[in-house]
């Protein structure tokens, strides 16, 4: 799937994990008494706010794991031009992070799946996000573990990054066809 040979970092890719694999680590890691926590998403084009809700993710147990939605999971949600980074650079962009010990993608819309075979100690989303719809509140709430919202940071989210570029690159366009005139 992704690895040293699509081009990661060797330090990289042994953060990046297919489910089975990570599932039977974090078993090793649990009955060591590390608490687990999960987070999921697109994570295209990394930003501050990104890194920020990571970080606090992080402090909220021992190991932070990323869900991290495929391409074509993506595209499913998030529309037909993104991702605007393919998988195996988000991938790796994400396990370059200190806060983030590993990044499992998954291909579903939702993290389900994953969250049953993983059994997170903690499961966090953003504050936009309702608990009771939260994917997965169940499943760990049932095994013991709990559910945390972390607030984003205002003014910044990939959409808004994407609509201030495509509008500060229209505006140069238009300035440069101003100039030729």
């Amino acid at each position: 799937m992704i690895g040293p040979m699509m081009g990661i970092a060797a330090t990289h890719h042994l953060k990046i994990r297919s489910q089975r694999s990570l599932a039977i680590r974090l078993q090793a890691a649990r009955e060591e008494g590390q608490r687990i926590v999960f987070t999921n998403g697109c994570f295209d084009l990394l930003h501050v706010g990104h890194v920020r809700y990571l970080q606090k993710a992080r402090s909220l147990g021992d190991l932070l794991v990323v869900g991290l939605n495929s391409d074509a999971s993506v595209r499913r949600l998030k529309g037909p031009r993104r991702p605007i980074v393919p998988l195996r650079e988000r991938a790796e962009v994400l396990a370059a992070l200190a806060c983030v010990d590993f990044v499992v993608p998954f291909a579903e819309e939702t993290p389900l799946r994953l969250i049953k075979a993983l059994r997170p100690d903690v499961l966090v989303k953003g504050a936009d996000w309702r608990k009771a719809d939260i994917v997965g509140k169940g499943v760990v709430e049932g095994r013991g573990g709990r559910v945390a919202r972390i607030r984003f940071v205002p003014g910044r989210s990939t959409t808004l990054l994407i609509e201030r570029i495509v509008g500060y690159s229209q505006k140069n366009r238009d300035v440069i066809g101003k100039k030729k005139r």
